[in-house]
């Protein structure tokens, strides 16, 4: 080890201490003014423990979370532990399974559909998951579901074993055939889907109607949360659901739907995000004399101008969104039918569009 003379930096110093460059004053200067921005983002998230605190001790909130289990809703009485809703009944589950099986047989054999005779690489996959489609099927009497339920699901397996078994046979299939298997089994995959649909509304509607008997007076003044993938946002389920009980003048105040970068969330990330929106909303009124100006882009009314300005230059119209209010109670996607083209529902696109289009000209 070398021996240090004030100057000169000790050895074992060596691996974690670098030789570095001086700073000029322009750059000491940029820390300091970005330092305040750093230390605020702190201070936010400190008080927002409070606040959230607050919020959990004062008003009743309910969290509609998405699951592959057909959603779970959690209330939190004010200052009282969270309670749970019982999960939607396991007929969800099931017909959602089996509903998607037949898109499952399309992932497999899609990919070879140019050259499926000679490139056999979809028949392993596939085998395995004909075993399960029999497995299902041999098992469906034991399900506790109506007949009626059962006999759908049935139809849907029985679909997907018989082409199975003929891709097997012939050792490949054409485009031709992948299509009209997929015309075959989508009337019966509606079926399950209004089965799967049926029985997670009318479960929420229940669990919701108790919710609000048990509240009382405080139902009015229940915060609700619901989180979406944006591939789910439109028409969400949960979201309508509860838009049935708090009604249309909650949407956006005390009613919200949250796009989320996963299907999936966690209760305390989505009471974080509800705390951030309500604390900003008290922080708006008093900076800028408005409750809801935080629910929107701080920065979108000077970047309006400046978007416009530099289409200016270029000679250019701005393309911008007509300005609305910042408070509104909108359903919180599209819904304008005259702003868009092609089918609105499920029944439209399953039975009344064509399966390849025209070319765009």
């Amino acid at each position: 080890m070398s021996e240090s003379n004030g100057k000169a930096l000790p050895d074992f110093m060596r691996p974690v201490v670098a030789d570095e460059p001086a700073a000029s004053d322009r750059l000491v200067a940029e820390h300091a003014v970005l330092a305040l921005n750093d230390s605020m983002l702190q201070l936010y998230e400190t008080s927002l423990i409070k606040f959230k605190q607050n919020m959990r001790d004062q008003v009743p909130i309910i969290l509609a979370l998405f699951s592959g289990q057909g959603g779970q809703m959690i209330l939190y009485p004010p200052g009282e532990p969270a309670e749970v809703a019982p999960p939607v009944p396991l007929v969800y589950q099931l017909a959602k399974s089996v509903g998607h099986s037949s898109m499952a047989i399309y992932e497999i054999v899609s990919p070879y559909l140019t050259n499926a005779y000679k490139n056999h690489l979809w028949r392993a996959p596939l085998e395995m998951y004909r075993t399960q489609n029999r497995t299902a099927l041999e098992g469906l009497e034991a399900l506790d579901m109506s007949d009626d339920d059962r006999g759908v699901l049935r139809l849907i397996l029985e679909c997907n074993l018989a082409f199975m078994d003929e891709c097997l046979a012939k050792g490949g299939y054409s485009y031709d055939d992948v299509e009209q298997f997929v015309r075959d089994t989508v009337p019966h995959s509606f079926k399950a889907i209004g089965l799967a649909s049926g029985t997670q509304v009318s479960h929420w509607m229940d669990v919701l109607e108790w919710w609000k008997t048990k509240l009382g007076d405080a139902w009015d003044r229940t915060y609700a949360v619901s989180n979406s993938l944006y591939v789910a946002r439109q028409n969400n389920i949960l979201y309508t659901v509860l838009v049935q009980f708090l009604g249309t003048e909650a949407m956006g105040d005390r009613l919200l739907l949250i796009e989320t970068p996963e299907f999936e969330t966690t209760p305390d990330k989505m009471l974080d995000v509800l705390g951030r929106i309500v604390a900003d909303r008290s922080l708006g009124m008093m900076f800028f004399r408005d409750y809801f100006l935080m629910d929107v882009e701080l920065l979108g009314g000077g970047g309006r101008a400046a978007i416009e300005r530099e289409m200016a230059k270029r000679g250019k119209e701005a393309l911008l969104p007509s300005l609305a209010p910042f408070r509104s109670n909108e359903w919180p996607w599209k819904t304008d039918p005259d702003r868009g083209t092609g089918p609105a529902r499920l029944e439209d696109v399953a039975f009344g569009c064509p399966v390849r289009p025209e070319p765009v000209s």
